[in-house]
């Protein structure tokens, strides 16, 4: 269980979290909230004080409805141990203790952390365990995708993936450079050659092999220039989390294999720079992917599709029961779903009602967009089976989701998540940086269907 919850303590401040419409009811309660100008404004926090220090401390909402609100507690609150008081349903109990640990997340690798000493009487019929190992999955993942690229390439990211293998006693192998193409990786190395930190495929395989199969694969491009098609200095200023796809599935994979969950799970990670040199490919080159499928390069800047066609007919030949992909993968979804709500793609009904159900259930929200077939024919090419760069100006999302769905055959089941990996308007408990956005919600649906 984290260092920063305690299971009980002799003197404990109460933590109150109060909606706009219950605002006359909490002055009535406790006057000194009217006193101080206390409008419950969403956010707002007041240290309400007594004898001997702190009798409570308050939190406005407003009108939100976030579930990790309380999150704006531990980032602030002096040092002290403190306790659930009164609050709405929507934030309390295992939410509560989660966005308890959210507050605390600190990216320390090249700043000395602010020392706090803040700690929480874990609430009644919370499992402290599960939301540690919650937080510990999404710290991890905003570890990684918030390292910049000169400390987080393919060979690094293969070394975060080989550390958590260790941690759960997993299996754990990597094809690198010309061995993928050996390995018949072709899609991976061609986006990868072009720089000189060689491209590799991770993998992680954990669990028994007579349990119900569960693959994970995740874009791990770990930096992104655009290739030949490059990339404006505004479009390029983030690409460091276009490795968050991998990030997220390293989350899940934590979680799972932390829970015990019965699943064989497999973590497949295509890891890549697609930079630019002598050695990059260009548009208009033609690949055969591992799936057979020759591939006309439209743009070098779609290679997100391009590596997880070859990873993605890796997992599809040993038919899995449950196949998810996590990508950055296109600037349409973020037009189209903003940064904080990222879309997902399914033909199985059942899987999106169940991942729908557990993201709104734990407050990490996704959205539905449809597999729409009619844009197939986008995806033609006069010269080879298919393009990376759609003949149409819309949809991009789903004609991206289309592309990979090619790849994807023998799966009993297949989702694809088109996620930022990344905060842009800071909330309490997410800063301004990597996220691992659906990582929970995954988490729920897996502990729902495999848990022991």
């Amino acid at each position: 269980m984290h260092a920063s919850f305690v299971k009980s303590a002799k003197a404990t401040i109460p933590l109150h979290a109060v909606a706009a419409k219950d605002l006359k009811a909490w002055l009535a309660k406790l006057p000194y909230l009217k006193a101080s100008g206390f409008t419950a404004k969403d956010g707002e926090i007041r240290l309400i004080p007594g004898r001997d220090g702190l009798s409570a401390a308050v939190l406005g909402l407003g009108k939100s409805t976030d579930a990790l609100a309380l999150a704006a507690f531990s980032e602030t609150l002096p040092d002290g141990v403190y306790r659930l008081g009164d609050v709405p349903d929507f934030c309390g109990g295992a939410h509560a203790a989660l966005a308890w640990l959210y507050g605390q997340y600190q990216f320390t690798r090249y700043k000395k952390p602010a020392k706090r000493a803040v700690k929480m009487v874990l609430p009644a019929d919370v499992d402290g365990e599960d939301i540690s190992r919650m937080a510990a999955g999404i710290f991890l993942a905003r570890d990684l995708i918030n390292t910049p690229p000169n400390d987080m390439g393919p060979q690094e990211l293969a070394d975060a993936a080989a550390a958590l293998a260790k941690s759960h006693g997993a299996k754990f192998r990597v094809i690198t450079g010309e061995a993928l193409l050996k390995n018949n990786y072709p899609l991976i190395h061609a986006v990868g050659m072009g720089s000189a930190r060689a491209p590799r495929l991770v993998e992680l395989t954990w669990g028994d092999a007579k349990a119900p199969k569960v693959t994970l694969v995740g874009k791990g491009v770990c930096f992104d220039t655009g290739g030949y098609d490059l990339k404006p200095p505004a479009g390029m200023a983030t690409m460091k989390k276009d490795m968050g796809g991998a990030a997220v599935a390293l989350a899940v994979a934590g979680m799972a294999m932390g829970a015990k969950l019965k699943l064989r799970l497999r973590v497949l990670i295509p890891a890549v720079e697609n930079s630019v040199s002598g050695t990059a490919y260009r548009p208009s080159d033609v690949f055969k992917s591992r799936k057979g499928l020759t591939v006309e390069i439209g743009n070098t800047d779609a290679e997100g599709r391009l590596v997880l066609a070859d990873a993605l007919s890796d997992a599809d030949d040993e038919s899995p029961d449950l196949l998810i992909d996590f990508a950055t993968l296109t600037g349409a979804a973020r037009v189209a779903t903003g940064m904080e709500l990222p879309p997902f793609f399914t033909d199985d009904e059942a899987l999106a009602a169940d991942l729908m159900r557990h993201a709104t259930a734990s407050g990490d929200p996704v959205w539905r967009l449809p597999l729409w077939r009619g844009y197939e024919a986008t995806l033609s090419s006069p010269v080879a089976d298919l393009t990376n760069n759609p003949n149409y100006g819309y949809a991009g999302a789903i004609t991206a989701a289309l592309f990979l769905n090619r790849f994807v055959e023998k799966a009993k089941s297949w989702l694809h998540l088109d996620i930022p990996g990344w905060t842009d308007r800071p909330k309490p408990g997410r800063r301004l940086g990597g996220e691992a956005n659906a990582a929970r919600a995954l988490y729920a649906l897996l502990k729902e269907r495999y848990g022991r």
